[in-house]
């Protein structure tokens, strides 16, 4: 009798896993991405972003500034409030949620109250999935993004750390966004995600980033002259831009044919790419399928 009542109570909790595991498959994801400025996370993961929202999952960019210096002709608290008024603006076309951070840009650092503010930010939002960028970068507001988030990636789990908001009970899985620098270690293209078939809609929002891609970027490349003046034109201009950013090159060839198949990977065009953080959760390949509900099954 012992052994009928131990095996039904293996049984109901076996059961009870695989109807876990079930419900966490389909439970909606929580993706929180980090950015120093107002269009930072659109560069990285505008692209997944539609997608995930499409899905119906959660998606929420954080800007680490607000980005008050970023502009030749205007500065300070008439920049920010463009700025912001900005992000509301991607927020709505991609369907996603977008904080903005009151520090000032030029001007961040790794300190003890933006590591708790980035902290907040992933328990509040209870991620599942946390994209940043990696500590070498051109940008020192770039670099000490990835500081602060790697600083708070294993602290999230820690209860005594920012005691007033509940720990999460599991590490989110931490990524670092795509880059170009070589030193002292390559991007490495651990996940490539297909975006040919969203990239209008990520150049959507970045077309609301005007101060940016239209302004300030192009005068930082002395490249302002050849803005079209049509909206309608600026913003194929700008898709062009992006085509060439998110082309495929043979090292992200490889990482798609591994998630997509030799087969798919050849009719892909554009994508975004990310590296495995070696802090919070390390994902097997069925872990980043079930992140990644895009990618084949």
């Amino acid at each position: 009798m012992k052994k009928i009542l131990l095996f039904a109570a293996l049984l109901y909790a076996g059961s009870s896993a695989c109807a876990q595991n079930a419900n966490d498959n389909k439970a909606p994801l929580n993706v929180i991405v980090f950015g120093a400025h107002p269009d930072d996370c659109d560069l990285g993961a505008g692209g997944i972003a539609s997608i995930y929202s499409s899905m119906g999952h959660k998606v929420k960019f954080v800007s680490l500034t607000n980005g008050d210096a970023g502009h030749q002709d205007i500065g300070g608290g008439e920049l920010a409030k463009r700025r912001l008024a900005e992000t509301k603006e991607v927020a709505k076309r991609l369907g996603i949620s977008y904080d903005v951070l009151d520090n000032h840009d030029g001007e961040l650092m790794p300190t003890l109250e933006n590591r708790l503010a980035v902290i907040r930010k992933i328990r509040e939002w209870n991620a599942d999935l946390v994209i940043a960028p990696r500590t070498n970068d051109y940008h020192p507001d770039h670099r000490n993004t990835g500081v602060v988030v790697q600083d708070a990636a294993y602290l999230v789990i820690v209860p005594n750390i920012l005691s007033s908001v509940p720990p999460l009970t599991k590490n989110p899985v931490f990524l670092y966004f795509r880059d170009r620098f070589q030193r002292p270690n390559p991007f490495r293209p651990d996940i490539a995600i297909d975006i040919t078939n969203v990239l209008a809609k990520k150049v959507d929002g970045l077309d609301a980033h005007v101060s940016q891609f239209y302004e300030w970027l192009p005068w930082t490349n002395q490249d302002l002259a050849n803005v079209p003046k049509d909206v309608v034109e600026r913003k194929k201009w700008l898709f062009t831009s992006m085509e060439k950013r998110s082309a495929v090159n043979p090292e992200i060839k490889v990482s798609l044919e591994k998630w997509y198949g030799a087969e798919k990977a050849k009719d892909i065009k554009f994508v975004e790419v990310f590296e495995i953080c070696e802090y919070g959760k390390q994902p097997d390949a069925s872990e980043i399928k079930r992140l990644f509900p895009m990618l084949p099954r």
